[in-house]
Parts: structure tokens; sequence; C-alpha cells
């Protein structure tokens, strides 16, 4: 995939609740690191939140979006999948107390995915470990310093636990994902998601991680330094604060995974003095410069002239690209409404998207399922075709779930094929 075809190259997906004495230092740091924008997902915060976000909102660094209720981290998660996976080239998902930490400090964090991800061209996301810090012995939260500044102290490198009630391993062993959203089928778990078939991540290594867990621990080249604890008064906060995850604490009785008090005394972790990331912090902010909309803009446009030439002249052919290349089309005319010509690269991205549709691979046809709703409702002649071509794909992918007994996929499968034969234009 051609990375200027993409909005951003790297962004980030969260959920917060009443995290506003972290927010700006979160998001200033990983700007300094490389990533492009934020998609931010407030669960029903009553701190000055909105006052903190709206300069970054005004730049156009974040995109900033309400979810009420508990259990809302998978909700969101699976939003932003849904709505964003064609404009970002990679997202990580992770939360106000995590920081993305390249080893090398001239490095960004596009530059060190770029470099590990390039290694393992069949995975489709990264598995970033944990390297839990500790409480440097504070009781008092001082939030006239930052979490970085306050905080150096962390467990030894390849540190692991059991977690409280469960048979699993936690500490470092616990990972979160970086990850190329279109391979995406839907999250379960804060910490990794499901994908199509067929895909799944990688440790920095090139191991294969097909859960939350990785052991042994890697993190040489890239780390997430979390900040787990911070002082005991702010761990207290987050305890009454409930978990975006589960919608609230659970305690022993439940079986749990329960973060209390108790979490504090295994997690207090400070045997190792690191303050990696204020160097990298420094060497970053030397050399620092973000891409403004105009430029982004230009250079998306540019980058998807040449895609479609590439299609129209049987150059290419590949259905994610062809989706990028329409919701790039989409995006663009958003902000060009009356540039007609952008109209005609929608269409020619239809028509690329027709064209891609020979010889699918299994992740790709629900790469394409997942998009139908999104195409069906454009208004362009070639949707009877590629409705026509769904339908058959469908079918053919029907006749591999009958022979392998998927009965519920099967099922799906067949209320769309149905669908897709009744609405017609």
């Amino acid at each position: 995939m051609k990375k200027n075809l993409f909005l951003y190259d790297l962004a980030i997906v969260a959920i917060l609740k009443n995290e506003g004495h972290y927010l700006k230092e979160w998001l200033d740091y990983h700007l300094l690191a490389g990533v492009d924008h934020f998609y931010l997902y407030d669960n029903d915060s009553a701190d000055d939140y909105n006052a903190i976000v709206a300069p970054y909102v005004a730049a156009g660094l974040v995109t900033s979006e309400k979810i009420s209720g508990g259990s809302a981290q998978y909700a969101a998660y699976n939003f932003a999948v849904r709505d964003y996976r064609f404009l970002c080239r990679r997202v990580a998902f992770i939360d106000l107390d995590e920081f993305l930490y390249p080893k090398n400090t001239t490095d960004t964090l596009p530059a060190v995915l770029d470099a590990v991800m390039k290694n393992f061209p069949d995975a489709a996301g990264l598995a970033v470990n944990w390297q839990i810090f500790g409480s440097n012995g504070q009781d008092k939260a001082d939030y006239s310093r930052g979490v970085l500044e306050r905080f150096t102290c962390r467990a030894p490198v390849d540190w692991v636990v059991p977690i409280p009630h469960r048979d699993i391993p936690g500490g470092n062993a616990q990972i979160k994902t970086v990850a190329n959203p279109r391979r995406i089928s839907f999250f379960g778990s804060s910490h990794c998601p499901i994908y199509f078939e067929g895909c799944y991540s990688v440790n920095e290594a090139g191991g294969q991680v097909e859960s939350y867990c990785n052991e042994p621990v890697t993190a040489e080249k890239i780390a997430l330094n979390h900040y787990n604890v911070k002082s005991r008064e702010e761990h207290g906060t987050k305890v009454a604060r409930g978990r975006a995850d589960k919608g609230g604490v659970r305690s022993a009785d439940t079986g749990a995974n329960c973060i209390d008090d108790s979490w504090f005394d295994m997690y207090d972790r400070n045997e190792v003095f690191d303050d990696g990331i204020l160097r990298y912090c420094a060497a970053r902010a030397e050399n620092f410069s973000l891409e403004d909309d105009a430029q982004r803009l230009a250079r998306v446009r540019a980058a998807l002239t040449k895609t479609l030439t590439a299609y129209a002249e049987d150059e290419l052919s590949d259905l994610e690209t062809a989706l990028t290349c329409l919701a790039a089309s989409k995006y663009l005319r958003g902000n060009f409404p009356n540039d007609e010509r952008l109209k005609i690269y929608e269409e020619a991205s239809l028509a690329a998207v027709l064209k891609s549709l020979d010889g699918l691979k299994f992740s790709d046809v629900r790469l394409l399922l997942s998009e139908l709703p999104n195409l069906l409702s454009l208004p362009y002649p070639v949707m009877d075709d590629l409705r026509g071509a769904a339908i058959q794909i469908i079918s053919r992918t029907m006749d591999f779930m009958r022979e392998n007994e998927f009965w519920r996929d099967f099922a799906a499968m067949n209320d769309l094929r149905l669908l897709l034969k009744i609405f017609r234009r």
C-alpha cells in the first residue's frame, strides 16, 4: 500500500474518562513521536476534557467523539475501525496511561514500525509489550509535573506475574496492538483485535502473537511504557473510576482480572531506573514538524491520481488499495465539494473496486462484505455490476462454508445475499 494514499500514516484510538490531568502530556508526547492523528472517545467525562482537547481539535489533530455507558471500550474501538479504517495506514489502540516508546532516540514511531514490519509483509499488526512503571515511592499526586518526569522506575524487562483470579500471565507479558485496521474484523479485547481469517500480529522479532500476551517479552526496538499505578492516591482514583472495558471494577468474588487496592502492591515495581523516554522527547523536540492540512490534502490527491491511473492502465488490481482510493475520494469531495473531478475520482474508485474482485483471498472477501453497506449507498451505475459481483462472491463463499460446516457464517451470508437480491436500484 502506498502510504501517501492515507490521510494519516499512524493514528491512535483511545477511550478516556476524567483523565484531564494527563491528556495534554500524552497528546504532546505522541505528536513528538510521529503520530499524525488521534481518535478520542470521551466516556462521560466530568472534568475539563473539552477545554483541553479543543485546541487539538481546531488544529485538525484530534477527532473527538462522545460514547456513553459501561463496557464502552470495545464499542469505541469497533466504531473507529468501521469509520476510519481507510483513512489511516496504521492505528494503535492504547490507553492514556500508555506511551509508545521507540528505543532509538532518532526514530519516529512510523519509522520504527516500517523497519520492523517490512520483514513480515504478511503480518497485519505489531504486538508491543508493556513495560510496567511503578510509583517511585510517591503516595500523593503531583499534577504540577508530568507522568514521564515523575515516574522513572520500572520492573525488569522480563517481569511476568499471574493476573489475580485468572491463570494467565500479566505484567510485561501483556501487549497492545498497532494494526492495519483494514484487516480487523472486530475487537473483543482491549489488547488485541480479531483479524479477518489468515491475518495475525507479530512481535518485533517476527514471532506470531495470537492473544494479549507475548512471551518471552520483546522490547528491544519498541516498548509500551505503562504507568499503571502512578502514585497511591492516583491509583485510588483509577479504582473508583472503574474500567472502560468492563463498566466497573470486578471484585474477587466475581472472578476477575480486578483492579483494586491489591493491584497497586503487585504492580508498584521500581527496580530499574529508566528515563530513556525523557531523553527521547528531548531528541525529538529538536527536529519536530507537523504536516498541515493543505499539505496533507495535496499529497493524498496526487497519490490518488497516480493510483487510479494505474488501475485504468491495468497496472494494479488490489481490493484494499481500491477501497482506500474510494475513501480518499470521498474525503477530498467533502473538502472540495465544488470540484467535479473528485466525483469522477469517486466513480473511478468504484470501478477499481469492481476490477479487483477476481481471485480474492478469504480475508479480502471479508473486507468487501464489511464495506458493502457503504458501497451500496453510492449513486453510480457501476453499483449494479458491483452488487451482482458481490452476490456471486457470497454464493461461492457459502459453498466453502457449507463444505466446512461453518453454519453460523453460512446463515449470515445467506441473509446478506437475500438482501442484495431484494434491494435493487
